[in-house]
This record gives C-alpha cells, structure tokens and sequence, in this order.
C-alpha cells in the first residue's frame, strides 16, 4: 500500500503540506485531507479527519 502523505510529493507543496488547520485552527501541522466545509473545499490536518469520522461512526 502506498504512502501518499509522506516523502516525495509533500516536498513539492508549499511550505512541505504545512499550515494551518480550517477545522482545529492549528499551525504548523500536515494540511492534506481536502473535506467540504459550509460548502467550501478546505484542508484539514489527521487529527480533524479522524476526529470527523469517529463522529460520524458514532452518530450512526
């Protein structure tokens, strides 16, 4: 199974996938899961993505 959030092609995104989060608002953690957001396309960090899904698994 490939890796594609580490290595190679975070090297080629600004600022190596790095920056502030849409969701928790932290800075300088990994920004690679594109969700939609209030209708928006935005980037989140892992920790946001788990936590969404969790919620989602929990609520149904």
């Amino acid at each position: 199974m490939s890796k594609s959030f580490r290595g190679r092609n975070l090297r080629e995104l600004p600022a190596s996938g790095r920056g502030l989060c849409a969701q928790c608002k932290r800075e300088g953690v990994k920004i690679l899961h594109e969700v939609e957001i209030d209708g928006a396309k935005n980037k989140i960090c892992k920790i946001c993505k788990a936590t969404n899904k969790n919620k989602a698994n929990k609520a149904s």
